[in-house]
């Protein structure tokens, strides 16, 4: 199985920031437009900062944050401890502390202080695309998860099968298999709908009319 697409050219992208106005963020702001991004900035305020990760569109934005800022809490997003976008970690003073924050922040690029123009492309294209293979990796976990919890549901349905058939368990899975291919649906779903259908009967000889 090959890996997501490789993001090279970040023309078009959304980098939210989360930095003290100072000479260092100017010269990433205008590095990152030279680059093709749109900048907005979360200017810190105390212990909180006014992120709307809802609000953000989780295919183009990019969110950069100072580690030497008290950081936000972030809202669970649907993969396993994975923000919705990528984090890039601003490091100044590399401390265990404040390289933990950003850790738990979920940051997959760091980005060392003060800030040269020539490092940010790399540490761009690292974080991007180090986020990218995570969640395609998570996302893959996910449906292997589902797949093994929908095994009961099949042998569940081949027992039935076998009883009410009297065949045996590979006729009867063959039989299963080509019934969930005519219904358009993977063997576990199609399992699934058969014994949640009758579950304290036998499967009856005539075929279950399924929804597609």
């Amino acid at each position: 199985m090959t890996g997501p697409r490789l993001i090279q050219n970040f023309s078009g992208m959304q980098a939210h920031l989360i930095v003290a106005p100072t000479t260092a963020s100017d010269a990433l702001v205008a590095t990152l437009m030279k680059l093709g991004l749109t900048v907005a900035s979360y200017l810190p305020a105390g212990e909180a900062c006014p992120v709307d990760w809802a609000a953000l569109e989780i295919d183009r934005a990019l969110m950069i944050v100072d580690g030497d800022l008290p950081l936000p809490g972030i809202a669970a997003s649907t993969v396993s401890d994975l923000p919705p976008v990528p984090v890039l970690g601003l490091v100044g003073v590399e401390a265990p502390s404040r390289l933990k924050g950003l850790l738990q922040f979920g940051a997959t690029g760091l980005l060392r202080k003060p800030i040269h123009g020539a490092s940010v492309y790399a540490a761009l294209y690292l974080t991007i695309n180090e986020h990218q293979r995570r969640r395609a990796l998570e996302e893959q976990l996910a449906r292997h998860e589902e797949r093994r919890r929908g095994r009961r549901h099949v042998v569940k349905a081949i027992l039935r099968v076998m009883q009410e058939r009297s065949l045996d368990d590979e006729a009867a899975f063959e039989t299963l298999r080509r019934d969930s291919m005519r219904a358009r649906l993977t063997l576990e779903h199609y399992c699934e709908a058969l014994v949640r259908a009758r579950p304290d009967v036998p499967a009856p000889a005539r075929r279950i009319a399924l929804p597609e």
